[in-house]
């Protein structure tokens, strides 16, 4: 159920807030500072994630502003918005890189990530995926799933760490996932645009992220990449809840899902596509007459 259609239950209420280690084991960290591994994400009422009115402000400037927004388990949402809307902002939030001057954060119904380090919030199942590809270059796509799974061991180490069960399926049914099997011992350097994006889509599957969230992952790629990377995430939709912000306006419609668009930190207008595309407040601050 969406938050703005409908009550959900707040989550941690009246369950008490658990600040503790998430996982199981120790975070591990990958080439693009991603930390696994998932731990349990208590989605009984549905929702994956709840914001309800974050602020932040950058010396008076508030990038969000009382922000509230609802995620259900396994949607695929986009976030659309000018430049300065809050986009970012909102993942450095989610993701525990920053933190709210007021509101709450929550994931699932008691994880409360205003109280948690990045790291534990990846490890609990976050995973977040930068607009510019973080892969390593000289190494191969197999090895730099490899690496993925080893964590923060360092470049050698990785290399000689022994996987776990389950890790080489995990692995093998990554490269299957995103369309990079053929190119298994291929250079990440020589991969494409493209596929680069589509390796770290890899490496953040392979610890099995509950959330991810995808900043504008198909810019500069090819209009076949771009369709390429849209069927992707739908197929990923489901198994997973992603958060796709995104400009592409074409992308976004072969998404096909429920969009949101911010403007001066706070949710404008919620819907699909062609709702939120006929708003004339919208059109007035993003889309243009």
């Amino acid at each position: 159920m969406n938050m703005l259609h409908g009550h959900v239950a707040k989550p941690g209420e009246p369950q008490e807030v658990r600040d503790a280690p998430l996982g199981g084991g120790e975070a591990g960290t990958t080439s693009g500072g991603h930390v696994a591994r998932a731990g349990v994400i208590d989605v009984s009422h549905n929702v994956i994630l709840y914001l309800e009115n974050i602020t932040v402000a950058f010396d008076g400037f508030k990038a969000l502003d009382a922000l509230s927004l609802s995620i259900d388990d396994g949607e695929m949402r986009a976030i659309i918005g000018p430049n300065g809307a809050g986009k970012t902002t909102m993942m450095d939030v989610i993701t525990g890189k920053t933190r709210p001057d007021t509101g709450t954060a929550f994931l699932g119904q008691t994880m409360d990530l205003t109280r948690m380090s990045e790291a534990q919030i990846a490890r609990a199942g976050i995973g977040r995926k930068f607009q510019k590809p973080s892969v390593f270059e000289q190494a191969s796509v197999l090895e730099n799933l490899w690496l993925a799974c080893a964590g923060d061991r360092g470049w050698f180490p990785s290399l000689r760490h022994r996987l776990a069960v389950g890790q080489r399926e995990r692995i093998e049914q990554a490269m299957e996932t995103v369309g990079l099997a053929a190119e298994r011992d291929r250079v990440a350097g020589m991969l494409s645009h493209g596929q680069k994006q589509w390796l770290e889509i890899a490496m953040l599957l392979i610890q099995e992220p509950k959330l991810l969230l995808l900043d504008e992952p198909v810019a500069g790629l090819s209009d076949e990449e771009t369709e390429k990377t849209a069927q992707l995430l739908r197929q990923l939709a489901g198994r997973h809840s992603l958060i796709v912000v995104e400009h592409d306006m074409h992308f976004v419609a072969q998404l096909q899902c429920r969009v949101t668009v911010l403007h001066q930190g706070s949710v404008l207008a919620e819907g699909d596509l062609e709702t939120v595309q006929s708003d004339a407040r919208v059109i007035e601050v993003y889309l243009g007459r």
